[in-house]
């Protein structure tokens, strides 16, 4: 998949050229334009959702994080520029951003980040390199390269990011002497992420040492483990002086105490649960509930209930939840876990009660409504999983889980036609046209439908065809034009 990523993005330039925008490597439009940057981004994300084993499809865990990015985002001068944050199941400390305003971040961060505030540190620091442009003015520093050179470098910058193989790959593709030294932020850059990131951090309320602290403590693991130093080092040089200016800055700055959210604490607890066999995490999380080793009691019962869970003892997480509604502990997560739960032990009418009640505390949870049409599948009401579906495909009408999950639930009531109309949706929105016209192609020889049906699916049809046939000729005429 990663050589790949690597593939599609060369074969993506000529495309873009194609459209008039200007050559890389014309001085005097040095730059990336916004439109590379953007049309690159979706390519490389498209294939991480698609292809990467680490990408955590978890909309809990994804919700957490995006709500935290955004948060930062709010408070930037690119407020209205479009981003999405999203996690690798990945031990190593490393975040990385991607043009087009995408931003992940490695499990191993999540867990190292000892407050919510060092965790948005992180977050604001690579939402200051996407504002700022860093990647294309790092290449507009290689004004007189040719674009294939240019493009392989842009690939390395974005593939050391996350994985090393694949900026290997890029370079021996490339064959860019000095792209290895053009893989780092420039000290600079550094500098300027480090300055905006405080701002970001100050002005979304959280506490700004939680930039100097987590990074110091970066730098010190550094030092300890020279040779396996964390990945977020090796692409963004971190120096004495760079903790030295960022000390001095936060010192001019008010002093602020910032609790954790308990949304960051359930975040981590369950990716800690996550971890290993179900025994040892139950051991775990059983030992710091019975000496009381923990800094919430909340998160830490919640990460137990989820390893006992793992283990298949409901029992055992049932008395942990009631435990939780004991503490009157308040989350979407929670909710979302006790409903899970009675799915579980085959109560979905239970799970369809804790479900609709909390959707009415929390209407914005994806994961809520997702396992609200899951319920009513499992009770055998597939009308009303196609009704809320539906219903919430009105608010959300690029929601691709959604979309399948109203495909499911068309498949329920053998509905074909309208089955592979909906599954044809969520392949667009994965921006795979091929596959989603082939979905359309069998609804047409589904064999049901009405004529309204059948005209909106030939309708759609045809549009889709048009946007393939466009695509393949900015393709063609791009490698026309490619030197």
């Amino acid at each position: 998949m990663r050589y790949k990523l690597f593939a599609l993005l060369l074969l993506l330039a000529p495309a873009v050229m194609a459209e008039g925008l200007p050559d890389l490597g014309e001085a005097s439009q040095a730059e990336l334009p916004l439109q590379m940057e953007k049309r690159i981004g979706e390519s490389i994300m498209q294939d991480i959702r698609l292809h990467e084993a680490s990408y955590m499809d978890d909309p809990e865990i994804s919700a957490y994080i995006n709500r935290l990015g955004l948060r930062l985002v709010s408070q930037s001068s690119s407020a209205h520029q479009d981003f999405e944050f999203f996690v690798l199941k990945d031990a190593t400390l490393n975040a990385f951003a991607m043009p087009g305003g995408y931003i992940g971040v490695h499990t191993g961060l999540i867990l190292a980040a000892q407050s919510e505030s060092e965790l948005a540190s992180v977050l604001a620091h690579e939402i200051s390199h996407v504002t700022q442009h860093h990647l294309a003015r790092q290449l507009s520093t290689q004004s007189q390269a040719q674009l294939p050179m240019l493009l392989s470098m842009a690939v390395a910058i974005l593939a050391a990011r996350s994985h090393s193989d694949l900026s290997a790959g890029a370079m021996m593709a490339g064959q860019a002497a000095g792209i290895q030294q053009q893989l780092n932020y420039s000290r600079d850059f550094e500098r300027e992420a480090d300055r905006l990131g405080l701002q970001l951090l100050e002005r979304a309320g959280f506490d700004v040492r939680g930039m100097a602290a987590f990074f110091e403590r970066l730098q010190k693991f550094g030092r300890l483990y020279d040779n396996n130093a964390p990945g977020y080092l090796r692409t963004h040089p971190l120096t004495t002086e760079r903790i030295a200016d960022m000390e001095n800055r936060i010192r001019l700055m008010p002093y602020r105490q910032v609790p954790d959210s308990l949304d960051f604490q359930l975040v981590r607890a369950k990716l800690r649960a996550e971890e290993g066999t179900p025994a040892d995490a139950v051991a775990e999380f059983a030992a710091q509930v019975k000496e009381r080793k923990f800094t919430s009691e909340i998160a830490t019962r919640y990460g137990l209930a989820f390893a006992l869970w793992r283990a298949k003892d409901y029992a055992g997480a049932q008395r942990e939840v009631d435990e939780l509604r004991r503490q009157k502990a308040s989350s979407a997560m929670i909710e979302g876990f006790a409903a899970q739960l009675c799915l579980s032990r085959n109560d979905p009418a239970a799970a369809l009660a804790i479900l609709r009640s909390a959707l009415l505390r929390f209407p914005q949870e994806r994961s809520l409504a997702y396992a609200q049409v899951e319920a009513l599948l499992a009770q055998g009401q597939a009308q009303q999983a196609l009704a809320a579906a539906a219903d919430d495909l009105q608010m959300y009408p690029s929601d691709a889980h959604m979309h399948g999950l109203q495909a499911k639930t068309y498949a329920a009531l053998g509905k074909r036609l309208l089955q592979h109309r909906a599954q044809a949706e969520v392949y667009v929105l994965q921006g795979q046209l091929l596959p989603a016209i082939e979905q359309l192609q069998l609804a047409q020889k589904a064999g049901d439908g009405d004529f309204y049906e059948h005209s909106t699916v030939d309708s759609r049809l045809r549009e889709l065809k048009l946007l393939q046939a466009k695509e393949a000729k900015e393709a063609k005429d791009g490698k026309q034009q490619t030197p």
